[in-house]
């Protein structure tokens, strides 16, 4: 297993671009499914959530092209077998391939989707969603089943602002004939991505953005092309690479106003930046103060995926913050390997925990909890005095595409080893 071995020390310095969204692109490669037409999918992030993904689709007899962040997919061949359960475990997002399963299939059976590890995370919502659609579902510890069929047009209202559930409603709508309300529907950029997309394919939203969503379904959906949106979680994490180096870096590549509750915590903190159409500047910063709370929710306020690698800002940061995570149990682990390397924390509950800072971070054997935490420890490691070794980075390969790449046209000095 290989591991990120990085010297900590140097400031970043220079212009990077980031990739697609990963959490765009997996509900769009799962809605391509919905047509028997060819479509082909730019700027899509070479990351391993997508190669598994695409591993599941060749189960199915699906043939595709992924060459340049380019994805061209032909489902036209489809031929349903219930999905092996090692390659359903290894992500969460394997569930977004079930409106496709639903559509051709009229019916699946499959194991329960894996991925990080970040507390209890129930399929409950998923369910509420196949049943207020029409289908029938039988469930128990291990397995899902669901068969639909008879398309129902309806009004559900979400018994929670679910990313995934809300995008396999979206989907299951869309092939449903007639007017759909999803109403407290979750809405962040990559839900809205999706929803571009179905709109390119021939359907019809109304309430794009907001957590009330019409969808105006139709029988046959179209092939199209189109381009994943820029990664905004990625480019939150290299703002905190060039602050917690005293760096000066220009990012490229995503829609800014995905990041208005992030860059509020930067002017809470006193960080220098520039925001322009399509990039913000991150200037070197003399002192980074205290955040009075950072409480994660769902969007358009400050995003779960950015609460640990922010967490490690807070390590150099003037104060006391408080960090509270309300939406996933598990989220917090990072702080003990935050420790490790000299951070001061103090673990209120699994959900809330007090960092107290400025400390010295000095390199340590660290490991990844699962993807965000993998990159909060690199950026620690950036920050910290002497060399770090991060194991288990699986998990940031995930989510991030040639993540230590990036950095080293930066300027750090990272690579992965053998140990």
């Amino acid at each position: 297993m290989q591991k990120f071995l990085v010297r900590g020390g140097r400031a970043l310095k220079g212009e990077v671009t980031v990739s697609g969204s990963k959490n765009a692109a997996l509900p769009i490669i799962g809605a391509a499914l919905l047509t028997d037409e060819t479509t082909v999918l730019t700027n899509v992030p070479e990351i391993n959530d997508v190669y598994s993904l695409l591993t599941i689709l060749k189960e199915f007899n699906i043939k595709f092209t992924f060459e340049n962040h380019t994805l061209t997919i032909e489902p036209k061949g489809f031929k349903y077998k219930t999905p092996p359960e090692e390659l359903v475990a290894k992500m969460r997002a394997s569930v977004l391939i079930a409106p496709a399963l639903l559509h051709r299939n009229g019916s699946f059976d499959m194991a329960y989707p894996g991925g990080c590890v970040l507390g209890k995370r129930p399929l409950d919502t998923h369910s509420f969603v196949f049943r207020k659609m029409g289908a029938t579902v039988l469930e128990d510890e291990k397995n899902l089943k669901v068969s639909w069929k008879k398309r129902e047009p309806t009004i559900m209202v979400l018994p929670e602002m679910s990313v995934t559930a809300t995008e396999n409603a979206i989907m299951m709508a869309a092939i449903t004939p007639g007017e759909t309300q999803i109403r407290l529907a979750a809405a962040e950029p990559h839900v809205q991505d999706l929803c571009h997309f179905m709109k390119k394919m021939g359907c019809k939203i109304d309430g794009i953005g907001t957590h009330n969503l019409t969808v105006h379904g139709v029988k046959k959906l179209n092939g199209t092309k189109y381009a994943i949106c820029g990664d905004y979680l990625e480019a939150g994490t290299f703002a905190l690479a060039a602050v917690m180096t005293k760096g000066d870096v220009k990012i490229h590549g995503l829609q800014m106003d995905y990041l208005d509750s992030f860059w509020q915590k930067f002017d809470e903190a006193g960080v220098p930046y520039v925001l322009e159409k399509d990039s913000i500047h991150i200037k070197p910063a003399k002192t980074i103060h205290q955040v009075k709370v950072l409480r994660t929710a769902v969007y358009p306020s400050f995003p779960t995926d950015l609460q640990a690698p922010f967490g490690a800002l807070l390590t150099q940061s003037k104060g006391v913050s408080k960090v509270f995570e309300t939406l996933f149990e598990g989220r917090l682990s990072y702080l003990f390997e935050l420790e490790k390397m000299g951070a001061h924390v103090e673990l209120l509950n699994p959900h809330q925990a007090l960092i107290i800072g400025p400390t010295k971070l000095v390199g340590k054997p660290v490991s990844s909890c699962d993807i965000r935490a993998g990159a909060t420890m690199v950026l620690a490691a950036l920050a910290a005095k002497g060399e770090t070794i991060i194991s288990d980075i699986k998990y940031i390969d995930r989510g991030y595409e040639r993540l230590d790449e990036k950095l080293r046209l930066l300027g750090a000095d990272i690579e992965k080893v053998d140990i």
